[in-house]
């Protein structure tokens, strides 16, 4: 059933969504009850990540000789998405073993086949959330049902192969079907009028005050890294999602006076290639732009073709490190990025950048970066 949670954006009112986590995690916890008690459920609850509380509508109840089967179909709300109105399928059977809660995938769900994804080679591209949120499910109707056994859940979305086709999974190296993905458990809609508006209008209230140094994130891990390891408290940085051309240009209509972004490799590597918008849909050269950065470094050809090959920039970056050509490299991205972003100002203000992996941490800055950080943190740093 729809959740009927909103977003305003551009006065639009936009419904949310939830993810295939949601849906894999809603549907373990009712195939799970299913099994160990005998009873329907047509409908059940899942308190997400985010602390939203969804009511779902169970499908396709099966019961067998020691096993039973729920679905979940899956809404992404007015967010375009590949995967809306899949079902996602969990399997649950009783099992042997210490671990309570075993999780794999079935048909529909893509393989892992390359490292430096967020599963290890072989396993289902079931991400590290939605397998907490599925475990958490199960053991929830374990304890309710007195059941202190081993269960075994099978995830499986039935067309998930030839939906996968339609987004990059096969060139990340995941074969065979989609990834069950999702951090928050909810899929917020993304109009993109409406989402620069709302950047726009958030740079307004932020230059309407004294402070006209903008400290720019693009997304939820640029924020865990500004507070966690550079001391900047969350209000001291905004949002631009992957409309880095758009920020530039509304920085200098509306004043400020300069422009650090504190952005994941993931992104900023198209940045270095003068890609102005980073969503996966507009451009996917993350592994090309990194291996001219490591050619000019001096990488030999062994090493490039190995990057090329590779399925995340934490992959490459590795590659990179092992080969000791990471530091070379990095201060070449920095040199493109700046380059980019003072050719995307006119050179009318400051554009900076800081640039880092979940990983292995800060990789490079441009050249006046730590005086913006510097000026961050004195305006509005962490307080103890």
């Amino acid at each position: 059933m729809e959740l009927q949670s909103y977003v305003i954006k551009q006065n639009k009112r936009l419904r949310r969504g939830y993810t295939t986590g949601s849906c894999a995690a809603a549907a373990a916890g009712a195939a799970a009850r299913t099994l160990l008690t005998g009873a329907d459920v047509p409908v059940i609850e899942l308190l997400t990540p985010a602390g939203i509380r969804l009511t779902l509508e169970v499908e396709d109840m099966r019961r067998g000789e020691g096993f039973a089967s729920c679905a979940v179909r899956k809404d992404g709300g007015d967010d375009p998405d590949a995967t809306n109105g899949l079902l996602v399928y969990a399997r649950v059977e009783k099992a042997e073993g210490t671990a309570r809660v075993l999780i794999d995938g079935g048909e529909g769900v893509g393989r892992v086949t390359l490292p430096g994804l967020d599963q290890p080679v072989g396993a289902a591209a079931i991400n590290r959330v939605p397998r907490q949120m599925i475990r958490e499910a199960v053991l929830a109707e374990c304890e309710a049902a007195g059941f202190s056994g081993a269960l075994r859940v099978i995830i499986s979305v039935p067309g998930g192969q030839r939906t996968a086709e339609k987004t990059f999974n096969p060139r990340l190296g995941i074969k065979g079907g989609i990834s069950i993905l999702g951090t928050t458990g909810i899929v917020e809609p993304m109009s993109e009028d409406a989402l620069i508006k709302s950047i726009e209008v958030e740079m307004k209230v932020r230059l309407s005050g004294k402070n006209k140094d903008l400290v720019v994130i693009p997304g939820n891990y640029g924020a865990v890294f500004s507070e966690n390891e550079l001391g900047l408290s969350p209000e001291t940085c905004m949002k631009c999602s992957n409309y880095v051309g758009e920020t530039v240009d509304m920085a200098v209509a509306l004043g400020a006076e300069s422009l650090l972004f504190i952005a994941h490799i993931g992104k900023f590597i198209k940045v270095s290639g003068g890609i102005m918008n980073t969503h996966s849909r507009n451009s996917d050269s993350r592994m090309e732009l990194l291996a001219a950065a490591a050619l000019r470094a001096g990488a030999p050809m062994e090493v490039l073709e190995k990057i090329l090959k590779a399925p995340t920039t934490d992959e490459g970056l590795r590659l990179l490190k092992e080969a000791g050509f990471l530091k070379a490299a990095m201060e070449i991205v920095m040199e493109k990025i700046s380059f980019y972003l003072a050719h995307r100002s006119g050179g009318a203000i400051p554009t900076e950048a800081m640039v880092f992996s979940n990983v292995y941490g800060l990789l490079g800055k441009t050249k006046g970066a730590d005086a913006l950080l510097k000026k961050a943190a004195a305006d509005g740093g962490k307080h103890e």
